[in-house]
């Protein structure tokens, strides 16, 4: 279940912090509409890992696609030393 809170409640932001745990974020409302998500630090850091990491497989999609240099496999063994 969501936990949302208006952003009111940050007048007592103990409250509010001890209900963001890892998997589950607080969003904050301000009038009545979402504004804010409040992430556990180890959830955002993966998030933002896994953003990279989408990011860095379309750019080698796009390279791939746009027939520069691939490697053959033997080639990859060699490089990381397999």
């Amino acid at each position: 279940m969501a936990n949302i809170k208006p952003i009111s409640d940050l007048r007592n932001y103990n409250t509010v912090l001890k209900d963001c745990v890892a998997g589950a974020p607080v969003y904050l409302t301000k009038n009545g509409r979402g504004r804010f998500v409040l992430l556990d630090i180890a959830e955002y850091e993966q998030d933002q890992a896994e953003k990279a990491l989408f990011a860095r497989i379309a750019e080698a999609e796009t390279r791939v696609q746009n027939g520069e240099a691939t490697l053959t496999l033997d080639e990859l063994k060699a490089k990381l030393g397999i």
